[in-house]
């Protein structure tokens, strides 16, 4: 698709649901979900700089930084824990 046709869509749709209204709810949830994701990214981002001078690195990716997101520091852990005896 063109440019221009994508930009007009999301611009049609941004004016349907400003007239409408949107249902708060999922919303809501979608939200929570993707502050959450970034909260883990972040975590696992201070955790490669940490970790650096022990050898431990876990990647940053969409399972990762979800699990570390939503279980917080005992998901972080149980990454730490997986990297060092399963995988390597």
């Amino acid at each position: 698709m063109e440019p221009k046709i994508v930009i007009m869509l999301f611009l049609c749709a941004i004016v349907i649901l400003l007239l409408v209204g949107t249902p708060l709810k999922p919303v809501r949830f979608i939200g929570y979900g993707a502050v959450k994701l970034i909260i883990g990214a972040l975590l696992l981002f201070v955790l490669n700089a940490v970790g650096n001078s022990f050898n431990i690195h876990v990647p940053i990716n969409l399972l990762t930084s979800s699990v570390s997101g939503f279980l917080g520091v005992p998901g972080v852990v149980a990454l730490i824990i997986i990297q060092k005896y399963i995988v390597a």
